[in-house]
């Protein structure tokens, strides 16, 4: 599979991705877990179909110390017993953030209750931001076709 073009090489792309990436530090470096914005990138990624982030993010996760268990229950992640309540929390709500189109009303109140059961404010500005930032991220290397497989875990920084 090829990508439908050079979007990574792409100058105009590049000053895209500078700003996409630049809000998604933002949002990393917030006081939400880095397991759990990894569990919702992967999540979401996973719904979008996108097979490059899929893999760029398992295989950060797993070198940040996720376990294969843990990372392979993220798309059954309702029937695990492997997750806090905090993660399941979260996996929701970027579950209902990412569906938003099938979801007649968005992001239902008892999710977004639950959320703040478990986050303070600034996590879950970040926790949004995250769901927000890697849904565009799908979206571009779904419509470009870009294929999976190849990342290296830190390879983009």
């Amino acid at each position: 599979m090829e990508s439908r073009l050079n979007y990574f090489g792409n100058p105009l792309a590049a000053k895209i991705l500078k700003h996409i990436n630049s809000a998604g530090k933002v949002a990393s470096d917030s006081t939400l877990p880095t397991a759990i914005q990894e569990l919702v990138k992967i999540r979401a990624s996973q719904i979008n179909g996108c097979g490059f982030c899929t893999d760029m993010h398992t295989k950060d996760a797993a070198a940040a110390g996720e376990t294969p268990q843990r990372l392979n229950l993220i798309a059954a992640w309702r029937e695990a017993t492997v997750f806090t309540e905090a993660e399941r929390a979260a996996l929701e709500l970027a579950e209902q953030g990412t569906r938003i189109a099938d979801a007649a009303g968005g992001v239902t109140d008892a999710v977004w209750a639950n959320a703040v059961k478990h986050f303070d404010e600034e996590q879950l500005v970040a926790l949004i931001s995250l769901i927000a930032i890697i849904n565009a991220y799908n979206r571009i290397n779904v419509i470009n076709q870009q294929p999976a497989g190849d990342y290296q875990p830190g390879q983009f920084g």
